[in-house]
């Protein structure tokens, strides 16, 4: 994780992201890129041409408040000895965000989301589920301030699927930088039922196969996937959740269907996602 990208619209769910993107960095001897996209409007010159343009002041204006937000950001770490670069991109969010990511090459995308609803700004089509979707890296969502050092108990829900393994070898490397317990969780639902004892099993042949250390496998009954990866983390108080998405669907892969708000309100941990295919 040595470039790490964290867009930022200067809120404090952005901060947050800031905050814990520069512990990551500081552990990982990275670099920040910490950028702000712009949405310019786009005029049209009157009666004599069907030209479009961009207004050079807003333009201007733009960059210069921008700046203006990185050096109050920035200022906060002057003594964390950890290289913050800055970007002002223009554009759509989610295209200018995707773009940049594959430009600088980045490692990790650091996200704050936002919302009343809290974890639910990643389900329902917000920037940051768009960019979860696209991005080629793994991306964490922050939905509140919180610490590296806290991540002690990371939830990796597993369908057991036999194509999960470029999922299942960047969760590993998650876990060791993190140097926490993973537990890999089956969810058994109505639907896909399947005997604890057996699936038990599968999962303990599975970590086998690819070396984990420090994990845990579990079976948890429940309604739903996506009720049972909420629920279970719940349980065990998580720390992280990891899982992974496909570009196609974005979270739907794993989540169908809506997602209950009073169950979505009680998971405040982050969510590492990767896109796997």
């Amino acid at each position: 994780m040595k470039k790490i990208i964290v867009p930022t619209d200067f809120s404090d769910q952005a901060a947050q992201a800031l905050k814990f993107a520069v512990d990551i960095a500081q552990k990982s001897n990275g670099e920040i890129i910490l950028t702000h996209v712009v949405d310019l409007p786009i005029n049209q010159e009157p009666l004599v041409t069907t030209k479009l343009y961009v207004d050079d002041t807003i333009v201007k204006d733009s960059t210069a408040r921008a700046q203006k937000g990185f050096d109050k950001l920035i200022a906060k770490y002057k003594d964390a000895k950890v290289k913050i670069k800055t970007t002002v991109e223009y554009g759509n969010t989610t295209m200018a965000t995707l773009k940049l990511i594959e430009d600088k090459k980045a490692d990790l995308v650091v996200m704050g989301t936002k919302g009343a609803s809290g974890l639910k700004e990643i389900f329902v089509g917000s920037n940051t589920e768009k960019i979860v979707r696209g991005s080629k890296v793994p991306v964490i969502s922050l939905p509140k301030a919180s610490k590296i050092s806290s991540v002690k108990n990371i939830v990796f829900p597993n369908s057991l699927r036999e194509d999960s393994e470029k999922l299942t070898l960047k969760v590993k490397e998650i876990q060791e930088f993190f140097k926490a317990t993973l537990h890999i969780v089956y969810i058994n639902t109505p639907a896909h039922f399947k005997r604890d004892y057996e699936t038990l099993g599968r999962l303990k042949t599975y970590a086998r196969r690819y070396m984990f250390k420090n994990f845990r496998t579990h079976v948890y009954n429940d309604l739903s996937e996506q009720d049972g990866t909420m629920n279970f983390a719940n349980d065990i108080g998580a720390d992280m959740i990891a899982m992974g998405t496909h570009g196609k669907h974005g979270l739907a892969h794993l989540f169908s269907g809506s997602i209950a708000e009073d169950v979505v309100n009680h998971v405040d941990c982050p969510i590492w996602t990767f896109r796997s295919k």
